[in-house]
């Protein structure tokens, strides 16, 4: 009885050390600083992630970049943005590639490597926590 009762607190224990970082990370969408773009709204960045539009309103092409799986800035950008789980995701383009019908954004390890190829790449839309930006990318939204 006590071992199970150790093992349920350590697990709770790593949970609510994790939690904290999901829930207050302060992301923000990033565009590289030359892009001609102001702010997208959550509905056009969630169409840039899902493979639904290649280009902006202004015509100019994009290409998402995503964080790896697990990450806090992904967990959040997921859950607020596109409204859909990690699992939900993978099922979902694992029915677009399947029926050719595009594939999933580029992936990158963490912020500072997405905030790295936006800084280079003119054509990239990212999202990162706000603390890794500087004057190579803009913002183009807040995540909430």
């Amino acid at each position: 009885m006590l071992n199970k009762l150790n093992i349920v607190s350590a697990i709770l224990l790593s949970i609510s050390a994790l939690m904290p970082m999901c829930l207050y990370a302060d992301l923000v969408v990033i565009v590289n600083k030359d892009m001609p773009i102001s702010s997208l709204s959550p509905e056009e960045i969630s169409r840039i992630y899902l493979g639904k539009t290649k280009f902006l309103a202004n015509g100019i092409k994009v290409i998402p970049v995503d964080q790896e799986s697990g990450t806090a800035s992904r967990v959040k950008f997921y859950s607020n943005i596109i409204r859909k789980s990690d699992t939900e995701m993978k099922s979902y383009w694992s029915r677009v590639i399947f029926t050719g019908q595009g594939y999933p954004p580029i992936q990158e390890s963490d912020d500072r490597a997405v905030k790295d190829l936006v800084a280079k790449n003119p054509n990239c839309l990212g999202y990162v926590d706000r603390s890794v930006l500087d004057g190579s990318v803009k913002v183009v939204y807040a995540v909430p």
